[in-house]
């Protein structure tokens, strides 16, 4: 196996997350995990698409979603084509294989109502700990970010007084989000805040710290966000990415256009903004049902 060269090469030829490079390593191994019961471990190619299938109705047979399936089988495919690009392969074995269909999965998000009464009803410590966790729930909602983004947020990341927060996404890619000025105050007030808690800081040094001036970790981040979501919404995800979903969802329904979105969200692409449509329309429905006479 070469799975170890595969993620060192996703890590820095690709520049993928850790969260990414997880995921992958933890699909593949899964993947020759199944193998190791079946065949003996045997690592052979020659007929790996008819193992390829029986791992696939397995993890069908298993209650695997038909989405996670296609991801798991994403990750092997891309392993296959770094294996063809070194010479170890000639063909991809996935090249025989037929996936299942997915339903589109309508991304899930908070309504307006319950993080307007969060932000503003819902009363958060003063202290450090207090001042940055209500802080990570207003950056993720304010700019849409991910949460590995937010991670690597260093504070010459943060220009409190130009108004914008320069963003390290998917690949390496930079992009740049403005912020509004009382925002920006917050954020000002929040590096005051750490200056008076833990002396000199760094630009270099992360933007979010623990109380031990760490880097917060995605666990932690994960926690505080579904801890205060679970104060007011109680009807589906509290996660981060919800927070992002919410932000795409609450701009197209106040009139943003769908591509300033997609380059403030840093998709690669307008198709993976265009999910956020289907929030909007059923918006449109309901409204049309509330105020047409006849609807």
């Amino acid at each position: 196996m070469h799975i170890d060269s595969f993620i060192i090469y996703l890590k820095t030829e690709k520049r993928y997350s850790p969260y990414t490079l997880k995921a992958y390593e933890t699909d593949i191994r899964q993947y020759y995990k199944f193998l190791e019961r079946i065949d003996d471990g045997k690592e052979e190619f020659n007929d790996e698409h008819r193992l390829l299938r029986e791992w696939i109705v397995q993890m069908i047979e298993q209650g695997i979603s038909a989405r996670s399936v296609k991801r798991k089988v994403s990750a092997l495919g891309s392993y296959y084509g770094f294996l063809i690009r070194k010479g170890i392969l000639s063909a991809s074995p996935l090249s025989r294989i037929s996936l299942p269909k997915s339903g589109k999965r309508l991304p899930s998000f908070i309504p307006e109502e319950k993080l307007d009464h969060l932000l503003d009803k819902v009363t958060f410590s003063d202290d450090f700990t207090g001042v940055r966790d209500r802080l990570i729930i207003e950056i993720l909602y304010f700019t849409g970010m991910r949460r590995s983004e937010l991670i690597t947020l260093c504070n010459s990341d943060v220009d409190s007084s130009g108004m914008i927060i320069k963003v390290h996404g998917k690949g390496g890619k930079e992009r740049i989000i403005p912020v509004g000025q009382a925002f920006s105050q917050t954020l000002r007030g929040f590096t005051e805040k750490k200056k008076s808690e833990f002396g000199t800081i760094l630009p270099s040094d992360p933007f979010f710290v623990t109380r031990g001036y760490k880097k917060l970790y995605p666990e932690l981040i994960y926690r505080i966000v579904n801890k205060n979501l679970r104060l007011v919404f109680s009807g589906g995800k509290r996660s981060p990415h919800t927070l992002r979903h919410s932000f795409a969802t609450h701009m197209l329904n106040h009139g943003a256009d769908l591509n300033a979105i997609k380059d403030l969200l840093g998709h690669a692409s307008l198709s993976a903004t265009q999910v956020y449509t289907h929030n909007s329309f059923e918006k449109l429905k309901k409204v049309y049902k509330q105020a047409h006479p006849r609807a």
